[in-house]
């Protein structure tokens, strides 16, 4: 008896095995490390989610069809997307939920370090963001990111990636989330929203596992966070995890 959609569930399984023999195999041919990465400290079940916000020049655009520039738009967005954090703490009191914010330009700065969910301290935290400048560091963002999620205690890790363009300085995101994918042996999930840009150009993080969600304007950008955090990293929540 088949099982509608078995196929492509195992074509993606086999393509998802030749790209992970693909990634060690490189990184053994370049010298790069693949020793696991190491928590700061003991984990145990719970989430923890970096969210990682474009802040470069080109965030000081606007969108069509808004004439509010793209680093407000995304900021009320993100503010929005954890807003239903709270019905799920309140549903899960047992279940650790822990959130770590960062903006970068031409390198990463921290907003707020790991700590669980607070909405204030969200709030300070998105209205600190300064006016956008600079170059784009998307592939430094992204371990400045992962550094701070070992340091959750938490097991299940998630990078949000909220970006209008492509990097433009430090170290490539396509060898940052490479690595990423490897040291953690999937352990970090990561996702990227392609904000008014062209999602083609991150579609290396869909061949890691990841994914990739397509915001043209600012309904986009708020309905895709909202999908992405509530259908993709709330309802994946497991037991024991």
């Amino acid at each position: 008896m088949s099982v509608p959609g078995a196929r492509a569930l195992d074509s993606r399984n086999r393509l998802w095995v030749a790209a992970w023999i693909g990634i060690v195999a490189a990184a053994a041919c370049n010298g790069e490390s693949n020793e696991p990465y190491q928590s700061e400290v003991e984990e145990a079940p719970g989430l923890a989610v970096a969210i990682v916000i474009d802040n470069s020049g080109s965030m000081e655009d606007t969108v069509p069809g808004d004439q509010a520039p793209k680093y407000l738009i995304a900021q009320s967005a993100v503010q929005e997307m954890l807003a239903v954090t709270d019905s799920f703490v309140a549903s899960r009191p047992d279940y650790p939920v822990k959130l770590t914010i960062f903006h970068f330009a031409g390198e990463a700065f921290r907003l707020m370090p790991i700590q669980p969910y607070d909405a204030d301290e969200v709030r300070r935290a998105v209205e600190g963001i300064p006016f956008p400048d600079g170059a784009t560091a998307i592939g430094d963002a992204m371990g400045e990111a992962r550094r701070e999620l070992y340091r959750s205690g938490t097991f299940r890790k998630h990078i949000v990636v909220i970006t209008d363009g492509d990097n433009t300085s430090g170290r490539s995101p396509w060898n940052e989330a490479r690595e990423i994918q490897r040291r953690s042996g999937g352990a970090v999930q990561l996702y990227v929203v392609a904000f008014d840009t062209d999602p083609d150009r991150f579609a290396f993080v869909d061949l890691l596992g990841g994914a990739v969600v397509a915001a043209r304007d600012a309904p986009g950008l708020r309905e895709g966070l909202k999908s992405l955090y509530e259908e993709r990293i709330l309802a994946e929540v497991e037991p024991g995890r």
